[in-house]
């Protein structure tokens, strides 16, 4: 799975790009990243990307222009893979990144084109034109996309066939609609807290039953939502 990100801050990928499992993934070729500067492509003298929105208001908006050159590059770079290519804008007015989304992604068979949005917004003429999908990673505002992109990709790249080990997947959070379990490692005591006893009894089913409560615990201690939903 290929993924071109569209951005004004391209130094804010390259510590994300060589760091632990993103690293690993992108070595065994399973996915690839590359960083495309949208102010590469402004035709301002002055190489700006952002001009004041009509009809007033705070803040400022990205041109079409540069946004334009940007995404035509992207697309251009995809066209000889002969795949279907999304192109996805990370804002706060989109569709909310949840596990199963992150789980469709993840088994299409489509190259992605994330564009990182940055000041108040882009100019809507971009996602009309190119009919972009608008991904939001939760109810809040970041200052730009940059870091809502790295959220996304690591989302979907960690669960492409063979970049996690096998079985990595099955008992996570949200994998079965409930939290995870609590986990433990040595020591078997610390600070006057012990490891539960079930799990040292060997006796697999009996853990596989403990744990199954445990995740029924967590989730309606913390996310008592999740169990309604499952109740629906």
């Amino acid at each position: 799975m290929k993924f071109i990100v569209l951005t004004l801050f391209e130094n804010m990928f390259y510590e994300f790009m060589n760091t632990s499992m993103i690293k690993r993934a992108l070595e065994k070729e399973k996915a690839s990243i590359k960083i495309l500067d949208i102010r590469k492509f402004t035709k301002d003298k002055h190489h700006r990307t952002d001009f004041p929105p009509y009809g007033g208001g705070n803040g400022m908006i990205m041109s079409c222009e540069p946004l334009a050159g940007a995404i035509d590059e992207a697309l251009e770079m995809l066209a000889k893979d002969q795949k279907e290519v999304k192109i996805l804008y990370l804002s706060p007015r989109g569709k909310v990144l949840n596990d199963s989304m992150a789980h469709e992604i993840a088994n299409s068979d489509k190259n992605y084109i994330l564009l990182c949005g940055h000041y108040e917004g882009i100019d809507e003429r971009i996602i009309e034109e190119y009919q972009i999908e608008e991904i939001s990673i939760g109810n809040y505002v970041l200052t730009g996309g940059e870091l809502a992109s790295q959220v996304f990709m690591d989302c979907v790249i960690r669960l492409l066939p063979g970049v996690l080990a096998d079985g990595s997947l099955t008992e996570e959070s949200h994998t079965n609609g409930l939290l995870e379990y609590p986990q433990y490692t040595k020591p078997y005591e610390f600070r006057g807290k012990k490891v539960p006893d079930i799990l040292l009894s060997g006796n697999h089913q009996k853990i596989a039953e403990y744990r199954q409560q445990e995740s029924i615990r967590i989730t309606k201690k913390y996310r008592p939502d999740l169990l309604e939903k499952k109740d629906k």
